[in-house]
């Protein structure tokens, strides 16, 4: 089932969206179709979400209740888990050769999994906080919830260059998860329901998408039921989006402009 949402109306509700993000824009904002609802365990804080060879994965946070899953697209089951520990807030999560990187929020540390046992690999160190990951095809993207986002070497962590994500003269903060699509860098921005279009070679803002009304935020439970979590399916060019403790995940098209 497909159902387009308003480009009139998305158009006139962008300027609240724009101004609950910084400011005004003169970027483009895109109106949405959403294609297919599946089910999301409401349970599933996400900070992470990757689709891959037919494969979703995703990543949970809060302490307590952290985890790293395999789950089935068409019935939200989880197929597998790894719980991390309780001390443990974890965050984005991105694939790598034949693993999984989870971020974590303050410890400072990144585990490294195996795609298909889950079983741990290896521990990476980096500065500051984690929120989003993704890659490039050559370097791992970070965000920490500043305007910045950190380029990493996959196999060490280490920085090799970042960029500050601006349009114009004003930076665009809060940014969380992260997905690479199309030779563009997709960032949920906290505590909003616009998804930012980067440029990953010097951070320039490419276009917002307006995702408000998949699920308006005057009906969540809570202020913290965020819209957070991209996914990407290369080989159909299918895009998927989720939120903190959303009872669904939707497949969305870009149409326009």
């Amino acid at each position: 089932m497909i159902f387009i949402i308003g480009a009139l109306f998305l158009t006139v509700c962008a300027v609240g969206g724009m101004m609950a993000v910084g400011g005004s824009s003169s970027v483009p904002i895109s109106t949405i179709e959403v294609v297919n609802t599946f089910p999301h365990d409401p349970e599933a804080f996400c900070q992470g979400l990757v689709f891959e060879n037919g494969r979703l994965f995703e990543g949970t946070g809060q302490y307590g209740k952290s985890s790293l899953r395999e789950v089935d697209l068409k019935t939200g089951r989880v197929l597998r888990h790894v719980n991390l520990q309780d001390k443990i807030f974890g965050e984005g999560i991105t694939l790598w050769d034949d693993s999984i990187v989870q971020l974590t929020w303050k410890q400072r540390r990144a585990y490294a999994f195996d795609l298909n046992t889950f079983n741990y690999e290896k521990t990476f160190q980096y500065q500051g906080e984690g929120w989003g990951l993704t890659h490039d095809g050559t370097h791992l993207v970070m965000s920490d919830g500043t305007a910045s986002l950190r380029f990493l070497d996959p196999t060490t962590f280490e920085e090799i260059r970042r960029i500050t994500v601006h349009d114009g003269r004003r930076r665009i903060d809060k940014l969380n998860e992260l997905e690479f699509v199309n030779g563009e860098i997709y960032a949920n921005v906290w505590y909003s329901d616009m998804i930012a279009r980067i440029s990953p070679t010097d951070g320039r803002l490419l276009g917002w998408l307006d995702l408000r009304l998949l699920w308006p935020a005057r009906t969540r439970p809570s202020k913290e039921h965020v819209l957070n979590g991209i996914a990407y399916d290369k080989s159909a060019g299918r895009l998927f989006v989720t939120g903190k403790n959303w009872p669904s995940l939707y497949e969305i098209r870009i149409v326009g402009p």
